[in-house]
């Protein structure tokens, strides 16, 4: 019998809660983490389509990209589609698990490797390697949860990334906090479960591991055309158009891409020597800072990150053989090209 608490465990030693970004929602967000996984469901989007598709292939897991609840819910009764998946998620006892920006995050079995395999890149790279992070591990009475997560917020000490059962009435709690905020957070579990925090795992690293970082950069085999490399991008990413900046004289060698909304890395393609950025989400006023130095290739949100969903699939099927694990065969993608 394998539970989802177990293969959460196994995409979570992939892609470690503590590199999601603050803004994120992964995690288990519906459902018993005990309970036996029956199938698997992997997608970019847990809609209400995906979900009807998870019942009807007798699938009791979802696994998505993107969390369907991103900010608290203040109620529920069905307004929005969030709700309605919430709703029904929970009454047909399906758990909806979302690994997101943390996925995103990693070089091996991450979001942007599917991106330059596909476009053929060679020597590839983080394009912007985590720097410093701060976590802490630690296993507490499940009844000081509640007390936890309101003194991080009233003190802003961190945040509690993720909350898992460990038997019995305890349950295991990761945290991530800045380097500033370690004493207030050392006081406040101090004070709340001095116990637990003697057996408290604290880590700590300075640019740990060149394989965590937002985007990537490498290199195509043989330079490219401006004209020829956005037709492989076009054909590699399944693309139906691309919005992207004038051509340039110069040919397409070195390319640094992010899959989903990539415009805050710009910048950091361009000081690497990128000759072309493929990313998505850009506003208008944005194509003007490619300023003449780089070719912008905007794919689209859902072009960017489709293929996640097969990856999704795969790390769970090479690890477990006792149940099935599908890919959607619902299309999640909300923008349509007329």
């Amino acid at each position: 019998m394998t539970t989802i608490q177990e293969v959460i465990r196994h995409l979570e030693s992939i892609a470690p809660p503590a590199y999601q970004e603050d803004y994120d929602n992964a995690g288990l967000i519906t459902g018993n983490p005990v309970e036996e996984v029956r199938g698997v469901l992997t997608c970019l989007d847990a809609t209400e389509q995906v979900l009807r598709e998870a019942v009807r292939r007798g699938c009791n897991l979802i696994v998505a990209h993107h969390p369907i609840v991103f900010k608290g819910l203040k109620k529920l009764t069905g307004g929005t589609y969030v709700e309605r998946v919430v709703i029904e998620a929970i009454r047909q006892k399906i758990a909806i698990y979302a690994i997101h920006t943390n996925l995103d995050n990693m070089y091996l079995n991450g979001v942007n490797g599917e991106i330059a395999a596909r476009l053929g890149l060679i020597h590839t790279r983080i394009l912007l390697p985590r720097q410093e992070w701060h976590t802490a591990r630690l296993t507490l009475p499940a009844s000081l949860e509640p007390a936890l997560r309101a003194q991080l917020l009233e003190h802003g000490a961190g945040e509690l990334l993720h909350v898992l059962p460990a038997g019995g009435n305890a349950v295991v709690c990761d945290l991530r906090f800045d380097r500033a905020s370690q004493n207030t957070l050392r006081q406040l579990l101090g004070a709340l479960a001095p116990e637990s925090l003697d057996a408290c795992v604290w880590q700590t690293a300075t640019n740990p591991h060149p394989g965590i970082g937002a985007g990537l950069i490498g290199e195509l085999p043989e330079p490219l055309p401006g004209a020829q490399f956005l037709q492989l991008v076009k054909s590699g990413m399944h693309a139906a158009c691309i919005r992207h900046t004038a051509l340039l004289e110069k040919p397409v060698k070195k390319v640094a891409l992010c899959g989903g909304s990539g415009s805050f890395l710009l910048g950091r393609a361009i000081a690497q020597g990128a000759d072309a950025y493929v990313s998505a989400d850009f506003k208008y006023h944005e194509f003007f800072d490619a300023d003449g130095q780089i070719l912008i290739a905007d794919i689209g949100h859902y072009e960017s990150e489709q293929f996640t969903v097969q990856l999704l699939q795969k790390i769970i099927s090479q690890k477990f053989t006792n149940f099935a694990a599908y890919c959607t065969e619902a299309s999640t993608n909300p923008v349509y090209y007329s």
